[in-house]
C-alpha cells in the first residue's frame, strides 16, 4: 500500500516528547499506565479519520470550516480566539521540545553546544518550509524513525518483561498517586491536537481521480495502520523502560534513556538512540510550524496558501518562538512534558468542535459520523476533560 498522509501524522507524534513521556512513565509507574496509550491510540485512529474525511468531502480544513460554520459572530469569535490561542501557543511549546530532542541528539552524536544545534536545527527547519520542498525530507525522515520504532519494538520483545503486569496494566485503567498529569502527557504525546488540523488540510488539497468513498477507504487503511504502529511503538517503549527502570533507586535522565536499548543493541545504544531522537525530533519540528499556519490561517479566514506571506509570517513565528524558548533556564525533559500535557489538556476542546461538524449533514452528507463515531469521540472528551478537572481540583 502507498504510504499516505497517515504515515506523516504518526512520524510528527513519534517525536522526542514521545520517547520522553513514555519513558518517564514507565520508569516512575511500571506497567500501570499502559492502558492510557491503548486508549490514545483508538482515540487517535477514531479522530484522525474524523478530521480526513472531513478534509476530503467538504475539500476544507478543520480551521477553515470553523471560521465559516459559526452563525453567531460572538460565538464564532470565541471559539476562533480559543483554538487560534491553544494551537499557536500550544505548538510553540510544543517546537521548543522538537527542537531540542533533535539538538540533544546531534549533541550525543557529535558533540557541541546544545543552544548552538537548537538554532541550527530551527534554521533547518525554516529552510526546508521557506523551500516547499518538505516531501522529500519528511520521507526520509519517516523512515528513519519507523526504523528506530522497530529498534524499540524488537528491544521490547527481548527484553525481561513482566507480560501479566503489562496486561494488567493494558486492560485495568489505574491512576497510581501522582500520576494524573504523566497520564495526561501520555495521552496528548499520541492525541495531538495539530495533527487533526494538518490531516484534515492534507486530506482536503490531496488531489486525486477516485471517488470520495475510495478515497476515504485508503485513508482508514493509511492512517489505522500508521497509527496503531506508532501506538505499538509507544507501548515498547513504556514497557522496557519499566522493565530497566521500574523498582530501582535509580531515574532515567535524558542522557541515559537509551540504556533501555541496551539488551538488543550494547554498545551502540547511545549512537542509535542518538541519531533516532535527531530524525523524530526534525520531522517534529517541521510538522508542528505547518500545522500551525493551516489552522490559524483557516480559523481566520485567510487563504490556506503555502506561497501566502501570513502563512509564511505564522510558522517562521513557531520556529523562533521555540528557538528562543530553548535558551530559557527550564531542564529539557520538562519542556518535552509540559508540552505534551498541554497538548492533552487543549485536546476536548478541539475535539467537540471536529464532532460538531462531522455530524453535520449539510457538511458531509452521506459520509456524516455514525452512532460509533460519536459515542467513541464523545468518551474521548469526557476522559481527557475528566483527568483535566481531576488535577486542577488537586491543585487546590
Amino acid at each position: 500500500m502507498k504510504m499516505g498522509p497517515g504515515f506523516l501524522i504518526a512520524a510528527a507524534f513519534i517525536g522526542p516528547g514521545t520517547v520522553t513521556t513514555a519513558t518517564m512513565a514507565g520508569a516512575q509507574f511500571g506497567y500501570a499506565l499502559l492502558w492510557a496509550v491503548i486508549f490514545s491510540v483508538l482515540a487517535t485512529i477514531i479522530l484522525q479519520e474524523m478530521a480526513a474525511r472531513l478534509g476530503v468531502i467538504t475539500h476544507k480544513g478543520l480551521a477553515e470550516l470553523l471560521n465559516q460554520q459559526f452563525q453567531s459572530p460572538l460565538l464564532k469569535w470565541f471559539v476562533i480566539g480559543l483554538i487560534v490561542a491553544a494551537i499557536g501557543i500550544g505548538n510553540a511549546a510544543y517546537e521548543a521540545g522538537n527542537l531540542t530532542g533533535a539538538a540533544m541528539g546531534l549533541h550525543n552524536l557529535l558533540g557541541g553546544e546544545l543552544p548552538l544545534w537548537s538554532l541550527a536545527l530551527g534554521a533547518i527547519a525554516a529552510l526546508t518550509l521557506a523551500n516547499g520542498n518538505t516531501k522529500s525530507l519528511q520521507t526520509v525522515l519517516t523512515i528513519l524513525v519507523m526504523l528506530m520504532s522497530l529498534v524499540f519494538i524488537v528491544t521490547f520483545v527481548i527484553a525481561d518483561v513482566d507480560y501479566a503486569e503489562l496486561f494488567g496494566g493494558m486492560f485495568v485503567p489505574q491512576l497510581p498517586d501522582a500520576s494524573i498529569l504523566t497520564t495526561i502527557a501520555l495521552i496528548g504525546t499520541t492525541v495531538v491536537p495539530y495533527n487533526l488540523f494538518l490531516h484534515a488540510s492534507l486530506a482536503a488539497k490531496h488531489k486525486t481521480d477516485s471517488s470520495p468513498h475510495d478515497r476515504l477507504k485508503h485513508i482508514q487503511k493509511d492512517s489505522a495502520l500508521a497509527i496503531s504502529i506508532g501506538g505499538l511503538v509507544t507501548l515498547a517503549i513504556v514497557s522496557t523502560s519499566a522493565a530497566t527502570w521500574f523498582g530501582s533507586s535509580v531515574a532515567p535522565q535524558m542522557d541515559s534513556i537509551a540504556e533501555q536499548l541496551r539488551p538488543l543493541l550494547g554498545d551502540y545504544a547511545p549512537a542509535f538512540f542518538a541519531l533516532g531522537l535527531f530524525c523524530a525530533g526534525l520531522t517534529s519540528a517541521i510538522t508542528a510550524p505547518l500545522a500551525t499556519s493551516y489552522a490559524l490561517c483557516g480559523a481566520l479566514g485567510k487563504p490556506t496558501d503555502p506561497d501566502s506571506k501570513l502563512f509564511k509570517f505564522i510558522w517562521l513565528s513557531v520556529i523562533l518562538f521555540g528557538s528562543a524558548l530553548c535558551f530559557l533556564a527550564i531542564k529539557p525533559i520538562s519542556i518535552i512534558l509540559l508540552a505534551q500535557a498541554a497538548n492533552g489538556l487543549l485536546l476536548p476542546l478541539i475535539a467537540v468542535c471536529l464532532l460538531w461538524f462531522c455530524n453535520q449533514a449539510n457538511l458531509l452528507g452521506q459520509f456524516r459520523n455514525k452512532l460509533w463515531h460519536n459515542v467513541l469521540g464523545t468518551t474521548v472528551v469526557l476522559t481527557v476533560s475528566g483527568l483535566g478537572f481531576f488535577k486542577l481540583i488537586s491543585l487546590f
